[in-house]
C-alpha cells in the first residue's frame, strides 16, 4: 500500500487510501475491509485515528458495519466513488483546460488532438503511471 504524506490529517489519508483500494478494485464490493485494530497496527496510529477513517468511509456510504463481523465494502460503493471522482476530475482539470484553450484560440478539434497525443504517450496502470 502506498501512503502519501500530503500534510492532511492522518485519518483522512487512511480513508483516502482505503477509498483508492475500493476505486481500483483491490477491495471489492462485499469484501471485508481492515478492522480498526488492523489499520492502527499497519499505519502505526492510535486506534481512535483508525476508527475515524472508517467512520469517514461509512458516512460516505462506501463501507457498512456488520455487527459482530466487521466493516465491508457497501454495494455500489465503487461505482459511486468513481462517478464522484469523475465529476471532481472534470471540475479540477477539464473545465480549466477548456477555459485556457478558449483563451488561446484552440478550437475543439485541435484540443482533442492535443489530448489524444498526450494520452497516446502515457502508459497508465491501475494504481499510478508507469
Amino acid at each position: 500500500m502506498s501512503f502519501q504524506d500530503d500534510g492532511g490529517p492522518i485519518f483522512a489519508r487512511i480513508a483516502d487510501e482505503l477509498a483508492n483500494q475500493i476505486a481500483d478494485g483491490t477491495v471489492g464490493e462485499g469484501e471485508r475491509v481492515a478492522s480498526t485494530n488492523e489499520l492502527a497496527a499497519f499505519y502505526r496510529v492510535n486506534p481512535a485515528t483508525a476508527a475515524r477513517s472508517l467512520t469517514v468511509l461509512s458516512d460516505e456510504g462506501l463501507v457498512e458495519k456488520r455487527r459482530g463481523v466487521g466493516m465491508f465494502v457497501a454495494k455500489g460503493a465503487r461505482e459511486r466513488l468513481v462517478q464522484a471522482r469523475r465529476r471532481r476530475f472534470a471540475d479540477r482539470y477539464v473545465r480549466p483546460l477548456a477555459v485556457e484553450a478558449a483563451r488561446l484560440g484552440i478550437g475543439p478539434e485541435e484540443l482533442l488532438g492535443l489530448v489524444r497525443e498526450e494520452l497516446a504517450s502515457v502508459d497508465v496502470t491501475v494504481g499510478g503511471e508507469a
